[in-house]
């Protein structure tokens, strides 16, 4: 479901397969991502490429991920929204929430060194 690499010291977390982001998968999804971040100041980049649609579960995930990347002295960011996405971010406020990038060049370039 999702795939996990490793760039310059930055993980990199991919979907594999989906193309929806809904309460269906959110609790496998939030496991894996949650799990992460037992390793402090883990640095994740989470690449939505593929992505068209994601609920209300789907965000819940993102914010629980966002505060365990605080709690345990990490970063959390997102990259390669489509713009169907990037809508449901807007209307929800959370564009202003989370760090979104257009690619993964970007939002890897965007971690503190």
């Amino acid at each position: 479901m999702i795939r996990i690499e490793e760039r310059n010291g930055i993980t990199i977390a991919r979907f594999t397969n989906q193309d929806r982001i809904n309460a269906l998968i959110s609790e496998p999804v939030k496991e894996q991502l949650l799990a992460l971040f037992r390793e402090p100041n883990l640095k994740l980049a989470l690449d939505l490429n593929g992505i068209k649609f994601i609920d209300s579960t789907g965000f819940s995930i993102f914010l629980s991920v966002m505060k365990a990347a605080g709690n345990n002295f990490g970063e959390f960011k997102i990259c390669n929204v489509s713009s169907e996405v990037k809508e449901l971010f807007q209307v929800l406020q959370l564009h202003n929430v989370f760090e979104l990038y257009d690619s993964l060049d970007e939002c890897l370039a965007g971690f503190d060194d």
